[in-house]
This record gives structure tokens, C-alpha cells and sequence, in this order.
């Protein structure tokens, strides 16, 4: 087998794992978020200002994992055009 052509295909099942693993928590931290907010709407005695933190720790840990995905997905493109330009 060519050794670009093993290449080639090491970085496709890599960001196929990634892919599939990066999906499979996001679904588990939107389940999360969900329970969250199901919590916040039945916490009566929790107070404005705890919910409006809880709901800003939410939406950081949402933009910082668009945010590691776009990283990943920029890096795993820069690692395929080096090795298509290589071929």
C-alpha cells in the first residue's frame, strides 16, 4: 500500500473518532442542560441570580465546545491539505 495513501486514511478514521466521539458527548451535555433547566424551573427557592450563574456556566461550557470543535476541525483540514500538497 502507498504510504500517502495510509496516510490518508489513518487522518480519516482519526476524524471519524473524533466525529463520533466529539457527537456522542455533545448529545450527553445537551441532555444535561436540559436536566439543568428542567431543575431551574422547578427550584422555586433557588434565587434570580443563581439561575442567571447556572445558565451562564451552561452557555460557557456551549461555546467552549463549538469553540474546541472548530480548533479540531481547523487542525484536522491543515493536516490533510499538508498531505495532499506532500502527494
Amino acid at each position: 500500500m502507498e504510504p500517502m495513501k495510509m496516510t490518508k486514511q489513518m487522518i480519516d478514521f482519526n476524524k471519524s473518532s473524533f466525529d463520533n466521539t466529539f457527537n456522542a458527548l455533545s448529545m450527553l451535555q445537551e441532555q444535561y442542560e436540559r436536566m439543568i433547566n428542567s431543575f431551574l424551573d422547578q427550584a422555586a427557592w433557588l434565587p434570580e441570580e443563581g439561575k442567571k450563574v447556572l445558565n451562564e456556566w451552561l452557555d460557557s461550557y456551549k461555546k467552549g465546545r463549538e469553540t474546541f470543535k472548530e480548533t479540531v476541525d481547523t487542525s484536522f483540514q491543515k493536516v490533510e491539505d499538508y498531505f495532499s500538497k506532500t502527494a
